[in-house]
């Protein structure tokens, strides 16, 4: 069991419905079987009297939306919230507001994209449209624009074999897992109607939406290699500054190139067989190199490592990680026990073209 030269006490700063959705009344078990106290932040109370911590974790995205919307209660609270963390500077924050800040307006996020598409880091896009975050639109032509309202953001669609990859980062390890997403539709324009749909529904493993049907010559996508998805999560770890994030990922059915098409700071993380273990892990590797350097500012967040495929989510599977030793994980015994049919090995060659068209990206202007 993890000693401390002191007890820790970590917050939890979220939302009713994020915290029932993680269950964290039982990961807070698990953390005291540690040597870590959980604590439930509430905003509406002082949080210096709810404190001392030694970590946090939050995600106050709805506040932080609600707050750029002139919400005058969500600006008093994100703003103490900040001035508390600013006065606390000793205090590890999972993660940075301004990088959630960032992912939370998804035309600044696109502009990270292609920011990082100029360092050969990912590629093109798809496209998306809506005032929230999971209403989106296909548009087949150009009176198809008049059909959305602004302010939203434009990308070129890509087919991909209605195969969505979702990457879960926690720290220093990845998870991936095979979600159902839109099928094929015809190259160029036609006369065929705005397509309204919500990207959360139809990428729901138990999805069944006539969106998601494959055709019949529409092969099944190999999954990116295992080298790859830990390129895209270490390139976007060190550029967002974040440990907890999820990505999506499409493959381009005629070029078999990776298209990454959104991001998000602190994702469901449903279905991750081990989300409690590797969060926990991650907590403490942050925790020990605190104790061991308390002026320390460059800790693990910043630091990925390695990951595995997550044999227990939909259609998923899980090639033997590569070392991980910065926070332990490699432990648990990781080894894939059958290679599950159409697995294809790591060192496949089929991703390893990584080129970086221009993304078509624009603020829209439409009426």
């Amino acid at each position: 069991m993890q000693t401390w030269l002191k007890a820790k006490r970590v917050g939890f700063c979220l939302s009713d419905k994020k915290r029932k959705k993680l269950n964290l009344l039982v990961f807070a078990e698990l953390c005291r079987t540690r040597g870590i106290e959980v604590v439930q932040i509430d905003l509406t109370r002082s949080i210096e009297e709810q404190g001392p911590f030694d970590l946090i974790v939050h995600k106050l995205s709805d506040l932080m939306r609600d707050a750029t919307q002139n919400d005058t209660q969500s600006q008093q609270l994100v703003q103490k919230f900040q001035d508390y963390v600013e006065a606390h500077p000793q205090i590890i924050l999972l993660d940075p507001l301004p990088a959630m800040r960032r992912l939370s307006d998804r035309f600044q996020s696109y502009k990270l994209i292609q920011e990082l598409q100029a360092q050969d880091k990912v590629c093109k896009t798809r496209v998306a449209q809506g005032s929230s975050s999971h209403d989106m639109a296909l548009i087949f032509n150009e009176d198809g624009l008049r059909d959305v309202t602004p302010p939203c953001v434009l990308q070129s669609f890509i087919n991909h074999n209605a195969i969505l990859y979702k990457i879960f980062v926690i720290g220093q390890s990845y998870f991936v897992a095979k979600r159902p997403s839109l099928r094929n539709f015809a190259v160029g324009q036609s006369d065929q109607k705005t397509i309204f749909f919500n990207s959360h529904e139809v990428s729901k493993p138990e999805s069944c939406s006539h969106l998601t049907e494959r055709g019949e010559g529409d092969r099944l996508p190999s999954g990116p290699s295992d080298r790859i998805i830990q390129f895209i999560s270490q390139g976007l770890q060190a550029a967002l500054g974040l440990s907890l994030f999820g990505v999506d990922v499409i493959v381009d059915n005629k070029t078999s190139k990776l298209a990454l098409i959104d991001i998000n700071a602190f994702p469901g993380y449903e279905g991750v067989p081990e989300f409690f273990s590797a969060l926990l892990n991650h907590m403490e590797a942050l925790l020990r190199e605190r104790e061991r350097d308390p002026q320390g500012r460059g800790l693990l967040a910043n630091r990925p490592g390695a990951g595995r495929w997550c044999r227990d989510l939909p259609e998923a599977w899980s090639p033997a990680p590569i070392s991980n030793r910065a926070n332990g994980l490699g432990s648990e015994g990781w080894e894939p026990e059958e290679a599950p049919m159409g697995k294809r090995a790591s060192e496949s060659g089929c991703f390893q073209d990584f080129s970086l068209p221009p993304a078509g990206l624009c603020q829209s202007t439409c009426e």
